[in-house]
């Protein structure tokens, strides 16, 4: 780390820390020549992440994508912002975690739809409808009676 005053190449940690926001490492340096102090701050480096559309357009990953989503999925259901968003961490772990580069729309929305499926039957319904396109009334009944079958296959708690 070249010192952004003398520019000397050593410089030694006095203090170090997480950042308010807990993604990076603040630390305050000490120059060993001209003895001035300096904050330096390590953040993880994130290979960018290519979301792959259904007519194979792709674009860069954007979170608040799917944060959209699902606030219009779980509007006017029992359902707290703070679970939304760690319904979005989730997702997005779990997106990063497998390493690829490109991930398609189809993955995130299952991904997503599995999460809702567990959290509120109303917000699963809303989501998929849009998520799977519905062609009809047939397509959709599939779906609920499917839903439902799964719902009562778990045991209960």
């Amino acid at each position: 780390m070249l010192c952004p005053f003398c520019g000397h190449p050593d410089s030694k940690v006095i203090d170090s820390r997480a950042s308010e926001e807990n993604n990076a490492i603040r630390r305050r340096r000490e120059c060993l020549i001209c003895l001035k102090r300096f904050t330096t701050y390590e953040r993880i480096e994130e290979a960018p992440l290519i979301v792959v559309k259904k007519d194979e357009r792709r674009e860069p990953f954007e979170r608040q994508k799917i944060l959209n989503g699902l606030l219009k999925a779980c509007e006017k259901r029992p359902v707290s912002i703070v679970t939304i968003e760690k319904l979005v961490d989730k997702v997005e772990r779990e997106i990063r975690n497998r390493m690829d580069q490109e991930v398609k729309t189809t993955v995130i929305g299952d991904l997503i739809m599995n999460e809702l499926q567990k959290l509120d039957g109303v917000a699963y319904v809303r989501f998929a409808s849009v998520h799977r396109e519905f062609k009809d009334v047939e397509t959709l009944m599939q779906e609920l009676q499917s839903f439902l079958g799964k719902k009562s296959e778990k045991p209960e708690e």
